[in-house]
């Protein structure tokens, strides 16, 4: 881990981190690293600087955008860390590891910053065989962040905790594992007095499969996004299911997100929804509907072409208008 001399070279490094350009070599501005918005329909994001052809997924974002943080990890999941994106001066930084996260002996995954900007939390492992993996927070101090500290016994035990996702009370949503290492559960824990309160195993509304991970929860705790297997309904092996939750605390029954979300027979395990509450972003392992119709035969060229970029069979991060989010509420909630 980072200590307090390196960390403070933080907002150096930014502003001398080489910036993105386009096809044309202009600078890359604008919201979202200048993509244009999606629609009804979920398209690749940042194809060819974030979804590149590695494995990539889970997104983060400060909540005026102007930092956007994913996880890559490659030789299957033996090599994992944390990219950072940051907009200076209006253009954007092209993606470089997150300067916490580029110890090598460790595995770095799963970013997550607070509705406010003032916590970053991650999960963490040695590489090696330890298969233990914590939740970490860091707080911001001015232009970067502060040193990075294990939470706490309430939240790490001596499973794996992942995925951490907060709400606007500081509220902690992860996944926790269970005596199987094949199962995991969805916990809750609370910010009582600056402390997390022994964390609560949540009903089976959202504990709703043969295992579930990886929540993503509203700011306003209305609902959550959970990664589920084993349900008779389920469109993929993995998919994305939504429950909502009302001012009693009450669940709903959970919700498929459907098939432009999920999709046969790929894993679908991240998500995320931009603090402006515009976009959802959701990792995906999809391939091509059309089945490369640039690429007509088999040749070195057209396997090295496949092999570096996007929907590759590697997880890639789509985005889509977050209004399905609202369509797919039921009645109560």
């Amino acid at each position: 881990m980072l200590n307090k001399p390196v960390l403070a070279l933080l907002s150096y490094i930014t502003l001398s981190l080489p910036a993105l350009t386009t096809m044309a070599g202009n600078p890359m501005t604008g919201p979202y690293l200048g993509q244009a918005p999606p629609g009804n329909e979920p398209a690749l994001f940042a194809p060819g600087v974030v979804s590149d052809g590695f494995n990539n997924r889970d997104v983060a974002m400060m909540p005026d955008g102007s930092e956007l943080y994913y996880a890559v990890n490659m030789r299957a999941f033996d090599l994992s860390t944390i990219m950072a994106v940051y907009q200076v001066n209006g253009e954007w930084s092209k993606p470089e590891a997150a300067p916490f996260a580029t110890d090598k002996s460790m595995k770095f995954l799963e970013p997550a910053i607070s509705p406010d900007g003032s916590r970053f939390f991650f999960v963490s492992v040695k590489r090696g065989g330890d298969k233990n993996m914590d939740v970490w927070v860091m707080d911001r101090e001015g232009s970067s962040w502060g040193e990075p500290k294990k939470l706490g016994e309430s939240i790490n035990t001596p499973v794996s905790e992942t995925f951490p996702s907060v709400t606007n009370d500081g509220t902690l949503y992860f996944s926790r594992a269970s005596e199987d290492p094949k199962v995991e559960h969805i916990y809750r824990s609370r910010l009582v007095d600056g402390h997390y309160t022994e964390a609560e195993k949540l009903p089976d509304n959202v504990n709703c499969g043969k295992t579930q991970f990886n929540p993503f929860v509203a700011p306003d705790e209305s609902y959550v996004i959970v990664s589920v297997w084993g349900r008779d309904d389920s469109i993929g092996s993995i998919d994305y299911y939504i429950i909502y939750r009302n001012n009693s605390d009450e669940w709903s029954e959970p919700v498929n997100m459907g098939p432009k979300i999920n999709t046969p027979g790929v894993h679908e395990y991240s998500s995320f929804v931009s603090r402006d509450g515009k976009y959802l972003f959701f990792m995906s392992t999809r391939t091509p509907a059309d089945d490369d119709p640039e690429i007509d035969t088999y040749s070195a060229e057209n396997l090295d072409r496949i092999h570096n970029s996007p929907e590759n069979g590697n997880s890639d991060i789509y985005w889509i208008d977050a209004g399905i989010i609202e369509e797919l509420r039921p009645a109560g909630f």
